[in-house]
């Protein structure tokens, strides 16, 4: 079937009209501009934050000496060339960004009293942070930090610990995480406390009626000091890594109420991982010989590093009793000598016999921290990113 020509010459019609007939606003070349905060902005923001206007920093945003790339721009801003490729080494692709992008995001940054150290250290543990959009940081957000933390000190403290600040979203996350420990009794002061030193309080919080109830059998009152400990490990961890943990305990005959009067008492309890809690406590019922009752009363004995404490200190105990020495460590000075600092213990235990003895006992003691776990050596730590 042949098209006819009438179909051509329309068609041809609709291709020639101007692009002005559909796009009525005309194509004008524009300049390269820097996507820099405005003059007026980089005020506000510094108004907000120091009470007062920075001229010094206003000055640098008028600056029309534009950055050749992103390395000229960390060099300008006080990074040394090792930093530098620290940086890079980090998140390569920051090698080719657009300087002014970078140089606009650095601005809000120093504006927010951070330095070159700083942005070295956010940058090798949170390498996304400078692709995020942080130079839209909005003054609504700065005025509630400034009210949230009171201190411009503590504000640049939570930001290099937690940079996501300056991308979270203010009123569904920030605002939302608040007001819900301001809910279930935490004040704002402790709830300071808490975000400064467990930074995932704002992206991990999470409430189930499970979590209230298991704050609840803890036994520990909102006015107690351990209170937004608890409250925050229990909001931050997962149902199933608390049951687990539970769980874990349990097995060495302890009841889910002591567990969890455990957690009241011992909060940190619930970071420890339960690998470390079943060889803990396996070597202190089985090898030790101590009651199961006793890790309620002392729970360091979970936290004491099984192979540089527990047991070279138990090993040493013994072979002071095999030579007849004293004084022992036996009993209730067992415990005791477990919890003391290692100068401590050794000046008590070890230096306090005769210089001949006092080498022997030292030799066996240093034998037995030499000794390692079965394949710990060869354990490799691939993680990247804050310890948290």
């Amino acid at each position: 079937m042949k098209t006819k020509p009438q179909v051509w010459i329309k068609l041809r019609f609709l291709f020639s009209v101007s692009s002005s007939f559909f796009n009525p606003i005309p194509t004008i070349p524009i300049s390269k501009t820097r996507a820099w905060p405005p003059v007026a902005a980089i005020s506000t923001i510094t108004a907000l934050i120091n009470g007062t206007l920075d001229e010094n920093l206003v000055e640098e945003a008028k600056d029309d000496d534009p950055p050749i790339n992103s390395a000229d721009v960390f060099r300008k801003w006080g990074c040394s060339d090792s930093e530098i490729d620290k940086i890079f080494m980090r998140r390569s692709s920051l090698r080719r960004a657009d300087p002014d992008l970078i140089q606009s995001k650095l601005n809000v940054l120093r504006l927010l009293g951070l330095t070159s150290s700083d942005i070295v250290k956010i940058i090798n543990f949170r390498s996304t942070i400078l692709t995020r959009r942080i130079n839209r940081c909005s003054d609504d957000r700065i005025k509630f930090f400034l009210e949230l933390f009171g201190s411009r000190e503590l504000l640049h403290k939570a930001i290099v610990r937690n940079p996501s600040l300056l991308i979270f979203d203010l009123d569904s996350k920030i605002k939302r995480v608040v007001e819900l420990y301001e809910g279930i009794g935490v004040p704002r002061q402790d709830f300071i406390v808490m975000v400064l030193s467990r930074p995932t309080v704002l992206s991990r919080t999470s409430f189930t009626d499970e979590k209230l109830e298991y704050i609840r059998r803890t036994g520990v009152s909102e006015k107690s000091k351990m209170y937004k400990y608890v409250v925050v490990l229990i909001g931050i961890s997962r149902l199933e890594t608390i049951q687990e943990k539970v769980g874990n305990l349990e097995k060495f005959g302890f009841s889910e109420d002591e567990v969890l009067g455990l957690f009241g008492r011992s909060p940190l309890v619930l970071t420890l991982s339960t690998d470390k809690v079943q060889r803990n406590m396996t070597y202190v019922l089985g090898t030790m010989k101590l009651p199961a009752i006793v890790v309620l009363d002392r729970p360091f004995l979970l936290f004491a590093n099984l192979e540089a404490v527990l047991k070279p200190r138990y090993l040493l105990a013994g072979k002071i009793e095999e030579m007849g020495l004293a004084p022992q460590i036996k009993g209730p000075k067992l415990l005791t000598a477990l919890r003391m600092k290692e100068d401590r213990f050794l000046r008590t235990f070890v230096a306090c016999h005769p210089e001949s003895i006092s080498k022997e006992l030292m030799e066996y003691y240093r034998n037995i921290k030499g000794l390692k776990r079965l394949a710990v050596a060869s354990k490799k730590n691939s993680h990247q990113g804050f310890a948290f």
